[in-house]
């Protein structure tokens, strides 16, 4: 059975997600790579433990979100659609029913119009999602992060935690924003549909969504 320790160290996976994190900085985007491919693997693997699914999907929920992006260097537009074809390629002796679920956690993870069937899917978006911080911002240019509304907001995230409320069934993204840098209205500027596709997630679970900024509960 696939393991999280395998899939980080094979070599083609490592190449993908190297050559999506280059295509990316190429286009100006805020970061894409390994920190990234580790945070949602890690918070993937939290939410399900948490929630309560089983060690083996725990496992999927990581995997999934360690491989959910590494298709971007084929295309920004369709990278979900590339990233599970890819991760096809690379393990299609594995057990189908496990590479199923995980090529349709990792294609969901950008496509709002999908229904969920399965809770790794739910988990990796609310993993992948959630992952807004001054981390991401590529640039060292203060003028370049003025003037651009996305590295702008993710800079002004000084701090950003996924909790979860399992007694009172909530799912918690709690953020910490200097609003000297970045008014809290546009982060939901950007960000709305994002919050929205996080709150169908969690209500797919059995949770709900909230929003904290700056200790205001916003959702």
């Amino acid at each position: 059975m696939l393991t999280l320790s395998q899939i980080k160290k094979n070599p083609q996976i490592l190449e993908f997600i190297r050559q999506s994190h280059l295509a990316l900085v190429a286009l100006e985007y805020t970061e894409h790579g390994l920190r990234h491919a580790n945070l949602v693997a890690k918070r993937a693997n939290f939410l399900a433990k948490v929630i309560g699914l089983n060690s083996r999907f725990q496992e999927l929920a990581a995997i999934a979100g360690f491989c959910h992006d590494m298709g971007n260097f084929l295309g920004r537009t369709q990278h979900h659609y590339w990233a599970a074809l890819l991760f096809h390629q690379v393990f299609a002796h594995e057990d189908p029913q496990e590479l199923g679920l995980i090529m349709q956690a990792i294609s969901n993870h950008d496509k709002e119009e999908m229904k969920f069937s399965n809770p790794i899917s739910a988990v990796v978006v609310l993993a992948d999602k959630s992952d807004v911080h001054r981390s991401r911002v590529l640039t060292k240019s203060l003028k370049k992060i003025k003037t651009d509304i996305h590295d702008r907001v993710n800079f002004a995230v000084k701090q950003s935690e996924l909790k979860v409320d399992k007694k009172k069934k909530d799912i918690i993204l709690k953020l910490k924003i200097d609003t000297k840098f970045c008014p809290v209205m546009e982060y939901f500027e950007i960000f709305t549909m994002r919050m929205a596709y996080c709150r169908k997630a969690a209500d797919y679970l059995g949770f709900k969504f909230n929003l904290i900024i700056n200790n205001f509960k916003l959702l």
